[in-house]
């Protein structure tokens, strides 16, 4: 989910004193300075109240209780500034601890955090309402009806009413890899308002046990491939040329670039071996026919710097001026034209160095063949200096704007499913179209293969 706000409202009040939360969460709005809740609770007769577990706009997890001042806070010095990782995000809260450091306890991919900028730890014995009548339960919202919404992927959420537990409840040591991996069904009790939602779908039926299901209150919840056991690239907001000035949306795999300037906008992963496919639908166009797809070895350097302009930088231009542009030069002329709704497919093969384009379900262009190996049929000869090869989008026009959805293998352009998937033989990812015999997603599952 992204953007989404997901709500239930109490029936019956739960506990004053005690509740938990277990979450995988990829923070999407890393370097946006904005907040990002995982989940809330909001007294819908007010907008001041703040309840829940969040991330600050400064990139640190708080859980806090504020309703005109704050009755407890207690922020990590931590910071979670990875965009490309998924986090999992633990808390336990009770009251009725002696110890006040105990009362609020924070675990961020299974170790306790120890070290807070804000440490003020709920009374002893103190009631705060998380749980009452007058409540409604929120996820990816601050409050019921905020515009201030999640911009990030949450997956296995469980909220525990009258228990709370640690994180290894919820999560544990791989023996092979020593990655910190989901339990996909842990032992722990839910309680009267507790529920276990997002469980490897976009469903919102409480898989719990207790009926507690949720509902979209605003945005669109959507289905992702992308999850802790295989995490797909995305935009990667934290390049300040190719995010100035520009709009992410959809758990940042759709990018309105800016209308001044003219810049790009890099994949969170990059790869220096194997073969790789992604597609990447045109939805606004830029004027003049300088709408930008392809791929680098290096992020936006400045406001003028266009995917293709310099070494080690290779785009397909469309919409009236359709060439390939590599190291500054074009390369392939007379391409086919694409403009808004058109889909580009773009297949990179690190292990020989090319590089292969295809409009919608057309042939590959220039007569080109993916599969061909070292020959390179038909493919852009590429080079590197760092290492890696990026994707990447964006325009070329200083006074308009493109508009590019992604999809990288999660199924979706922007909110809309792929309308019927193509063959895929290495079975990871969703595509429009068919995918290259040896080819696959950029995920970590891919990087795999």
């Amino acid at each position: 989910m992204a953007d989404t706000e997901l709500k239930r409202t109490i029936s019956s009040a739960g506990s004053q004193t005690k509740w938990g939360a277990s979450a995988w969460v990829k923070l999407l709005g890393v370097g946006t300075s904005i907040s990002q809740p995982v989940y809330c609770s909001s007294k819908s007769d007010t907008t001041g109240n703040l309840r829940g577990i969040f991330i600050t706009s400064d990139d640190k997890i708080q859980v806090g209780y504020y309703d005109g001042s704050y009755s407890f806070q207690v922020e990590t010095n931590r910071l979670l500034r990875d965009p490309s990782a998924f986090y999992h995000l633990c808390i336990e809260f009770d009251s009725s601890q002696s110890t006040a450091n105990d009362r609020i306890k924070i675990w961020v991919n299974g170790v306790q955090e120890t070290s807070m900028a804000t440490n003020s730890q709920p009374s002893h014995n103190g009631t705060y309402n998380f749980f009452g009548t007058d409540i409604t339960q929120l996820v990816g919202s601050l409050r019921e009806g905020s515009t201030i919404c999640n911009p990030c992927v949450i997956s296995h959420l469980h909220v525990t009413d009258g228990y709370c537990y640690p994180a290894n409840s919820y999560g544990e040591t791989d023996a092979t890899t020593g990655n910190w991996k989901i339990k996909t069904s842990p032992s722990v009790s839910y309680g009267t308002n507790g529920f276990f939602v997002l469980k490897d779908d976009a469903a919102l039926t409480d898989r719990s046990g207790q009926g507690n299901n949720l509902s979209v209150g605003s945005g669109t919840i959507t289905k992702t491939e992308d999850c802790p056991d295989n995490n797909f690239t995305t935009l990667n907001t934290l390049q300040y040329w190719g995010m100035n000035g520009a709009t992410m949306s959809n758990g940042n795999t759709t990018i309105a670039t800016a209308s001044a300037g003219h810049r790009y906008m890099t994949s969170t992963l990059g790869v220096n071996k194997g073969k790789y496919y992604a597609e990447f639908k045109l939805t606004v166009a830029a004027a003049g026919g300088n709408s930008l797809v392809g791929v680098t070895d290096h992020e936006c350097k400045d406001g003028t710097d266009e995917l293709g302009q310099d070494n080690y930088s290779y785009a397909y231009v469309g919409g009236g001026n359709d060439y390939v542009r590599a190291n500054g030069s074009n390369v392939l002329t007379s391409m086919p034209t694409y403009g808004a709704s058109d889909i580009i497919c773009v297949a990179l093969d690190a292990d020989n160095n090319k590089l292969y384009f295809r409009k919608n379900d057309d042939a590959w262009i220039n007569s080109a063949d993916p599969t061909s190996g070292s020959t390179g049929t038909g493919a852009v000869s590429i080079t590197n200096a760092t290492g890696f090869y990026f994707f990447g989008v964006g325009d070329w026009h200083s006074s308009s704007t493109a508009t590019w959805q992604c999809n990288f293998g999660n199924g979706y352009f922007g909110t809309t499913a792929v309308s019927s998937a193509g063959t895929n033989a290495s079975g990871i990812g969703i595509f429009e179209y068919d995918v290259p015999s040896g080819y696959t997603a950029l995920c970590t599952k891919g990087l795999n293969e």
